[in-house]
């Protein structure tokens, strides 16, 4: 008969001294940690099955940290959760909630009367619609243009909010009068994720493509909190996935080829796969092909279709 084992609860001094603190997001917006379960021992320990402290040494747990990060050992790492209180407009929370592996609890304007706050765009901050992706946006506005937007918006958002008021002072149920409130209202939700999912989540909305506004929580996320929390785990993750290259058997290929100077069989390859293509003399746009001049541009080599 097995006997009892004396267990700990993880514990991380670092994480437990922000507990409760707000994290100050765009205008009006904020982050809180509230509580979490786990710590990079709590991933060592799930991998070896075992129910002791990890290996007595704090150099093999990192590295067998970054080997299953490496090798997407992935359950290890759903033993460690995050549960944060976060105030998000409403068109950033509509990305965030995408994420469907975390459980939600969100501030209800059906049963309380609309969060009065909607997030507010400086004059610098507005953005030009990107010419060549149609969900991103790049370049910004010049001050003296933007100033007009901003105090355009701010009117906008006044009217809407006496709208909205006037509605529930003549008795229009919640559910009906906060139709017309602006995307940009913030909300308010309890969110709670595995370590896994969050960095998932990280990635994507970290990355330099993610919409600004969403972008600014995930990093507060993950360099404020995350990097505390499991800073092996964090390591790994930016080591080998964030700031980390994939390459596919094609790429692979015609950058051997672009390495070994051998351009013309390069120009080739990718003129009959159909990513390098011409009309009235001029390149096409391929988005794959742009991926692997990025991947070429970074290993310092040249991208020979160019010359």
């Amino acid at each position: 008969m097995s006997e009892d084992i004396i267990l700990q609860r993880p514990s991380v001094p670092e994480l437990d001294a922000i507990l409760g603190k707000k994290f100050k997001v765009l205008d009006d917006g904020f982050i809180r940690l509230v509580d979490y379960m786990g710590s990079d021992a709590s991933i060592v320990q799930a991998a070896r099955v075992s129910y002791g402290a990890g290996t007595k040494q704090v150099s093999e747990d990192r590295g067998l940290i970054r080997y299953l990060m490496r090798h997407y050992h992935t359950t290890p790492f759903e033993m460690c959760e995050l549960k944060l209180h976060v105030r998000v407009p409403m068109d950033a929370w509509r990305q965030w909630i995408r994420h469907r592996m975390a459980s939600v609890n969100e501030y209800s304007t059906r049963y309380s009367i609309a969060i009065d706050a909607a997030q507010q765009t400086a004059p610098s901050e507005w953005r030009y619609q990107s010419a060549d992706n149609k969900q991103g946006s790049a370049g910004f506005m010049a001050d003296t243009d933007g100033q007009y937007f901003s105090n355009q918006e701010k009117e906008l958002h006044k009217a809407i909010r006496n709208v909205y008021d006037e509605r529930l002072e003549k008795g229009i149920a919640r559910e009906q009068a906060r139709k017309d409130l602006p995307l940009s209202t913030y909300t308010e939700a309890y969110w709670k994720i595995d370590l896994h999912n969050l960095l998932h989540f990280l990635a994507l909305r970290m990355d330099s493509h993610a919409q600004y506004e969403i972008r600014a929580y995930a990093e507060i996320i993950g360099q404020q909190i995350v990097s505390k929390w499991c800073p092996f785990a964090w390591e790994a993750f930016m080591d080998y996935r964030f700031n980390a290259q994939n390459f596919s058997e094609i790429e692979l290929k015609i950058i051997s080829m672009v390495a070994a100077g051998d351009h013309d069989a390069a120009k080739a390859m990718i003129e009959d796969l159909g990513l390098l293509k011409y009309r009235d003399g001029k390149r096409l746009r391929n988005r794959e092909r742009s991926e692997l001049e990025e991947k070429l541009s970074l290993l310092n080599l040249p991208i020979p279709w160019r010359d």
